[in-house]
C-alpha cells in the first residue's frame, strides 16, 4: 500500500483525544496572540493604536476599491483604481512613518501573523482531511497513449515521452494538431482493438474527454501531466514538473477511485465555469491575449451592460443575479473568487463543490476582500446537483478552460467513483490542503472543555 493511499482513517480514541487537546491549546494560544496584538497598539502608542488600525483598515479598503475599480471600468475611472491601488498602501506606510507609531504597528502585524498561524494549525488538527483510497493492481498488457505534442508548450517531445513510453510497452498515438481531431473517436478506437488501459499526455480538457471512454467502459486511465496547468493531476498527487515519472504508473502502479463532474451530459475533470470567465473565454481575442481580452471584456460583464446574470437551484438552495458561477469536481479547500487555482483534497467525496460571485460596487468588492467566504456576495455549498439557467435560449461555459455554448438550462452532476485512475506507486503526493480560516471555530474550540463526540466537528 501506497503512503499517499489510505481514506479516512479512523485513529484510536486515545489519538483523536491528543489532536483535540493540541488543537484547543492552539486556538487559546491564537486568541492570546490576537488580544496581545490589541494590548501593544494600545500600550505602547496609546490613542495611537486606533489611528493603526483605522489607516490600516483604510488602506485594506482602499487597495479593495481601486482594484474593482480597475476590474470594472474604463478610461479615467479605470486610471484613477490604478492610482487608488498604487497609493493606499503607501499611504499607510506613510502615515505610519510620520505619526511615529512603528514599533506598535510592527509589534502588532507580528503578533497578529502569529494568531493566524496558530489558528489555521488548530483547525488543521481538527479536520485533517484523509487521502484517496489507493488499491493494488497487475501492469496492463496492452495499454494505449494518445499525446498532443504541442500541450504545455511542447512538453511531449521535450521530455521524451513517446519514448519512454514505447519503451514501457505503450502504444502511442500521436495527435496530428494541423487539423481538427476527435480525441474520444480514437480512444473508442484503441477500445474496440483490445485496449486495457486508456492515457492522455495532454490538457486537462483533452483528459476529461478520454476520461469518459474510460469510465465508460470501467478501463483504468492514466494522466501525464504534460498539460499547461495540470490540475487534474496536482490534485491526483502527480509530478508536474517531469511527466515521465507518470508513466512509471504502467509497471508499478496503484488505482484510484475518483469522481467525474458531468456538465449538459459532458465530462469534465475540474471544473465547469459559467458568467464572467466563461464569457471572456468564448472570445476569439482570448487564446492570443488572455490577459488584455479579459480586461478589455470584464467591464461590461461586471456592470451588466455585456452577459446576463445567473440563476442557479442546488440541492437545498437558490442562488440569485451570480456574476459568476463555478461548478467543481469535489469541493476546493480554500473557496472563493480564485478556487480553480487552489487544491482539492479528495476526489472521492461524491459531491460538486459551488462557488457563487456576486459584486456590483466598490463597497461590495472591499467585503469580498476583507470577509473573503464571509461576504454577502459570495455563496459557498456542496450539491449533488445543480441547474443553472433560464428554460430557453443558450449559456457560454468554460468546461476545464474550453469555451463551449450549452443549451439552457445546464444541469451538472458528480458521476461518484466513476473514474479508475492508475497512479505511480512512488509519486510526491497531493498538496496538503489547509482548511479555510474560520474565527468563529477556532473562538469555539479555544473555550471548548470536553471533547466532542465521534460524529462531531469543532
Amino acid at each position: 500500500m501506497s503512503p499517499h493511499s489510505g481514506g479516512p482513517v479512523h485513529a484510536p480514541s486515545s489519538a483523536r483525544s491528543s489532536a483535540w487537546r493540541a488543537a484547543r491549546s492552539l486556538a487559546r494560544l491564537a486568541l492570546a496572540c490576537t488580544l496581545a496584538a490589541v494590548a501593544a497598539l494600545v500600550a505602547a502608542s496609546g490613542p495611537g493604536g486606533l489611528f493603526v488600525l483605522a489607516v490600516g483598515l483604510a488602506g485594506a479598503i482602499g487597495t479593495a476599491a481601486g482594484t474593482w475599480w480597475v476590474l470594472s471600468h474604463r478610461g479615467l475611472v479605470r486610471a484613477a483604481g490604478v492610482l487608488l491601488a498604487v497609493v493606499a498602501p503607501v499611504a499607510v506606510l506613510v502615515l505610519y512613518a510620520r505619526a511615529d507609531v512603528w514599533p506598535a504597528a510592527l509589534a502588532a502585524i507580528v503578533l497578529w501573523g502569529a494568531a493566524v498561524l496558530c489558528a489555521r494549525a488548530a483547525l488543521f488538527r481538527l479536520h485533517r482531511p484523509g487521502g484517496m483510497r489507493a488499491t493494488a493492481c497487475t501492469p496492463p498488457r496492452r495499454p494505449v497513449l494518445i499525446m498532443n505534442p504541442k500541450s504545455g508548450g511542447g512538453k511531449v517531445g521535450r521530455f521524451g515521452l513517446v519514448g519512454k513510453a514505447e519503451v514501457l510497452g505503450a502504444r502511442v498515438v500521436l495527435l496530428d494538431t494541423s487539423a481538427t481531431v476527435d480525441v474520444a473517436a480514437i480512444a473508442r478506437r484503441a477500445v474496440a482493438e483490445g485496449a486495457d488501459l486508456l492515457g492522455v499526455a495532454g490538457g486537462d480538457g483533452t483528459q476529461a474527454l478520454v476520461a469518459e471512454v474510460a469510465a465508460e467502459h470501467d478501463l483504468p486511465f492514466l494522466v501525464v501531466s504534460a498539460g499547461t496547468r495540470n490540475h487534474f493531476a496536482m490534485d491526483l498527487g502527480l509530478d508536474r514538473e517531469d511527466p515521465s515519472r507518470c508513466l512509471d504508473a504502467l509497471t508499478d502502479g496503484e488505482e484510484l477511485r475518483v469522481d467525474l463532474g458531468t456538465v449538459g451530459g459532458l465530462t469534465f475533470v475540474n471544473t465547469a465555469s459559467f458568467g464572467v470567465y466563461a464569457e471572456i473565454v468564448q472570445r476569439p481575442e482570448y487564446r492570443d491575449a488572455k490577459a488584455g481580452s479579459a480586461l478589455d471584456a470584464l467591464p461590461d460583464l461586471l456592470l451588466g451592460y455585456a452577459g446576463r446574470p445567473l440563476d442557479a437551484q442546488t440541492d437545498d438552495a437558490r442562488l440569485e443575479a451570480q456574476q459568476a458561477l463555478l461548478v467543481s469536481n469535489n469541493p476546493y479547500a480554500a473557496p472563493g473568487p480564485m478556487a480553480a487555482g487552489g487544491r482539492r483534497p479528495r476526489l472521492d467525496l461524491g459531491v460538486l463543490g459551488v462557488v457563487g460571485i456576486r459584486v456590483g460596487n466598490a463597497a461590495q468588492a472591499a467585503e469580498l476582500a476583507l470577509r473573503g467566504t464571509r461576504a454577502a456576495g459570495l455563496q459557498v455549498l456542496t450539491s449533488h446537483r445543480i441547474t443553472i439557467g433560464p428554460d430557453s435560449g443558450s449559456i457560454p461555459v468554460a468546461v476545464d478552460g474550453e469555451a463551449l455554448s450549452l443549451p439552457s438550462p445546464v444541469t451538472c452532476g458528480i458521476r461518484p467513483g466513476a473514474l479508475r485512475v492508475r497512479v505511480p506507486r512512488h509519486r510526491p503526493g497531493p498538496p496538503v490542503a489547509r482548511p479555510p480560516m474560520d474565527w468563529h471555530a477556532v473562538v469555539a474550540l479555544a473555550f471548548t472543555q470536553s471533547r466532542p463526540g465521534p460524529g462531531a466537528r469543532g
